[in-house]
């Protein structure tokens, strides 16, 4: 039997999102309860323009704190410029070495016509890469 290597079998389907107006502490609040290393910033129109990392975070809090006025909006402190996205007919292993490369631990995914769809993660590529290596016949796996 021949495994899957497309992005839509692995993607999360229903990614954390937040937008630029949501509070810093809120966005954090939804990275913690989660256990996720970001969120997928979006707009108006539910189209991912940015994303927000633990280290996006933790700046934010470190800048806030020097300044004397912590917490802000998640768009004080996003990463934004060009948003990588990727495809869900595309190939995992294309992906991850693309994730390895620019260090990127979360990509949006996109239908062909620009619809966030999901979002695909290290870990979920880490899930479906070590599956690969697990027996295809459940009776091996004992």
């Amino acid at each position: 039997m021949v495994r899957s290597t497309r992005v839509s079998d692995y993607m999360l389907t229903k990614p954390v999102l937040v937008t630029p107006e949501t509070e810093l502490f809120k966005a954090i609040h939804e990275i913690l309860v989660n256990r996720i290393s970001g969120v997928t910033v979006v707009d108006d129109a539910g189209r991912p323009i940015g994303m927000l990392s633990e280290l996006d975070c933790l700046n934010g809090i470190l800048t806030g704190t020097y300044h004397q006025s912590v917490g802000g909006k998640v768009k004080d402190y996003m990463t934004t410029g060009p948003l990588e996205c990727v495809g869900p007919n595309d190939d995992i292993l294309l992906v991850a070495k693309s994730m390895i490369e620019r260090k990127r631990r979360r990509l949006p995914v996109l239908n062909g016509e620009g619809v966030l769809i999901g979002q695909v993660t290290c870990r979920a590529l880490l899930k479906a890469l070590k599956d690969f290596d697990a027996p295809e016949d459940p009776a091996e796996r004992l």
